[in-house]
């Protein structure tokens, strides 16, 4: 039976709409009340669900309670970025995870706390879409599903790697809201389950028209599909995954863009290089730091990444808190005529005077950093409204997977074409062969701040090797398999009544009971 359960509209509507380049992917009004009943029996009304479920996507930059956004977030357990502001106690959580020693009280929350949510979201619109009936067309139906069971597993992959042994579930529970802790092996084999029936719905397009950038497309499901069976190491789906890859570079629908720097501008949103990117927009964005946490808008992100005390406009960049500078290391390992290099690393030391705080080095990420510009047409606070999409999936990464997965013997095709594409685009006219290693470091080159880095050292195996003490005293801990999952955050143990198992992270500040992995 039907519950009379009340939908608040504005719950669904007042989301982070899918804008960016696209400010038209369906923006909702509707401030009324309704029951389930009634409100899952139109076809736009599915669609406001659909667009909710996307809207959690925007919210591990800042949810109201910590600043913990999902690329940087992994990025500073790696090697290229360190997490900067104020002082080692200025964003505690980045500062300890960073250095391996996080604890459940003190550890990235908000990840886990927005996928749920994104969960819950998506496992509603899959509950309640059969309830339109005839108001919604078989073709409609197949294509929400789509969206909602691919959105599923990305959230989920997002769970799946930074905590491993998580609750699993595909259909929202009830009081008391307990469900079994899958062990990560489990979850990746239902989570790849789950995605390839997504894939074989036939209902996504291989890229989608202008309007509706933000939504999910065949690329961007085959890519995720990659990301997690390279992750698994599951050498059984390599082949379906090189297939994947194959099959977007010969749509025709993508392709590499010539400047580099450029891709990460906001003309830049959305070019043919793109495959997945995270819509926030500054035009009338309204967001801010309290009560409008959750509510259309731009990121805090470049804020954070900005130089503290630079005088806006200065070099064309904004002022901000100096967090997640960019290691010296980082810079110096392009060549000269790398063009990655400039795209990349921003020396504000050589362009400006600001505030020299915690960690710095000088260089900042110019990618996501604070640009001139980029939150002139929001509507409140400036520093949480900057329009930079966040970029997931480019096609340079479905060139890079290709490569490796021919490689690690998936399947025939050009690896060195592939491998050397990329590197011709970055001005690099010395050929590489295709190795693993050689791959890998170009991914390395290709990807800083765009959160791949520390997954591909810990999947490789070349975590505990790279991820070691540094000269200047800010890691003093090396990487161990024991810190391959984060410690699940302390609140969620405690609402778990005994059902939740810590995860097996070990430092000298936490010993976890009953590890588990």
């Amino acid at each position: 039976m039907r519950k009379n359960t009340y939908i608040i509209a504005g719950l669904i509507s007042s989301v982070f709409l899918m804008t960016g380049c696209a400010d038209s992917f369906l923006e909702v009004e509707s401030k009324t009340q309704e029951t389930i009943d009634t409100y899952f029996t139109t076809d736009e009304h599915v669609q406001e669900a659909v667009v909710a479920a996307y809207a959690p996507l925007h919210w591990t930059d800042w949810d109201g309670n910590q600043y913990s956004p999902v690329l940087q977030a992994s990025d500073i357990m790696a090697d290229d970025l360190w997490v900067g502001a104020a002082s080692k106690t200025d964003q505690a959580h980045l500062h300890l995870s960073a250095n391996y020693e996080a604890v459940p009280t003190n550890c990235i929350q908000n990840i886990w706390n927005t996928a749920y949510k994104g969960v819950k979201r998506c496992n509603d619109v899959l509950t309640y879409i059969g309830w339109a009936g005839e108001n919604l067309t078989k073709e409609s139906a197949t294509y929400y599903e789509a969206q909602a069971r691919v959105l599923r597993v990305f959230y989920y992959t997002w769970l799946w790697k930074f905590y491993g042994n998580i609750p699993y579930y595909e259909a929202n529970l009830t009081s008391p809201y307990l469900t079994e802790q899958f062990q990560a092996d489990a979850v990746y084999n239902a989570m790849v389950v789950d995605l390839e029936g997504a894939i074989a719905l036939n209902a996504l397009p291989m890229r989608e028209e202008s309007k509706n950038y933000g939504r999910v497309t065949l690329a961007m499901a085959y890519m995720l599909y990659a990301e997690i069976v390279m992750y698994q190491n599951d050498d059984s789906r390599y082949t379906t995954a090189l297939k994947y890859m194959t099959d977007i570079i010969n749509s025709g629908k993508y392709d590499l863009v010539d400047n580099y720097a450029g891709i990460f501008r906001e003309s830049g949103e959305w070019s043919t290089e793109s495959i997945f990117e995270i819509n926030y927009k500054d035009d009338q964005a309204t967001r801010n730091y309290t009560d409008n946490v959750f509510v259309a808008g731009g990121t805090v992100l470049p804020t954070m990444m900005g130089p503290d005390g630079w005088v806006d406009g200065t070099d064309g960049h904004n002022n901000g808190w100096g967090t997640f500078p960019v290691r010296t290391e980082t810079y110096n390992m392009y060549s000269d005529e790398d063009t990655r290099r400039d795209g990349t690393c921003w020396n504000a030391a050589a362009a400006g005077t600001y505030n020299s705080r915690y960690q710095d080095t000088g260089f900042f990420l110019e990618k996501y950093t604070a640009h001139t510009g980029d939150n002139a047409d929001c509507s409140n606070d400036p520093q949480v409204n900057y329009n930079n999409n966040f970029r997931i999936y480019r096609f340079s990464e479905t060139l890079l997977n290709a490569a490796e997965l021919i490689v690690r013997n998936a399947g025939s095709g050009d690896a060195k074409e592939y491998l050397n594409r990329v590197r011709k685009r970055a001005g690099l006219t010395t050929e590489l062969e295709p190795t693993v290693d050689n791959i890998i470091e170009e991914r390395h080159l290709e990807f800083v701040g765009e959160g791949k880095r520390y997954w591909d050292l810990v999947r490789t195996g070349k975590a505990s090797i790279v991820l070691v003490p540094d000269e200047y005293g800010y890691r003093t801990n090396t990487w161990s398999i024991n810190k391959k999952y984060l410690p699940i955050p302390q609140s969620a143990i405690d609402s778990a009544q005994g059902s939740l198992t810590q995860n097996n992270y070990y430092c000298l500040l936490y010993t976890s009971p009953s590890p588990r992995d």
